[in-house]
């Protein structure tokens, strides 16, 4: 992922998404500028690899930012309801921050996976060439 991150110019908007594996943690120690304080499940090995992708490349972790209840923050539930894990992510360059209005995982869409949808509303202001 860094070999592609690394393509994109950094004065470019980033936005990092997807199935990513990787459950962030409860503790953001030392993630403060990426991880914020609304985080579901425990961190796993790929966490610290994912948080370092993102710390090094300057990308937010947009699901972990805005607080909902925990039923709208599990982007995956295991069969039989008994496992919530937050491990699919819409990540965005720290400098574009405030352009990200809220992270929700929406239930109930009409997907062929046992994810649920994770929607971001971004507000950009667009100039004119």
């Amino acid at each position: 992922m860094q070999s592609i991150i690394e393509k994109c110019p950094r004065k470019d908007l980033t936005i990092l998404m997807g199935d990513l594996n990787a459950k962030v943690g409860i503790d953001n120690t030392g993630y403060e500028d990426i991880i914020g304080q609304h985080i579901l499940g425990e961190r796993n090995e790929s966490e610290e690899r994912f948080a370092n992708l993102c710390a090094c490349n300057k990308l937010v972790i947009g699901g972990t930012i805005f607080q909902h209840k925990r039923i709208h923050e599990a982007t995956w539930i295991s069969t039989d309801h008994t496992t919530e894990n937050q491990i699919d992510h819409i990540c965005i360059n720290k400098k574009f921050r405030r352009t990200m209005e809220d992270v929700i995982t929406r239930r109930g869409a009409d997907v062929a996976s046992d994810h649920h949808l994770d929607v971001a509303n971004l507000k950009l202001k667009l100039k004119k060439n």
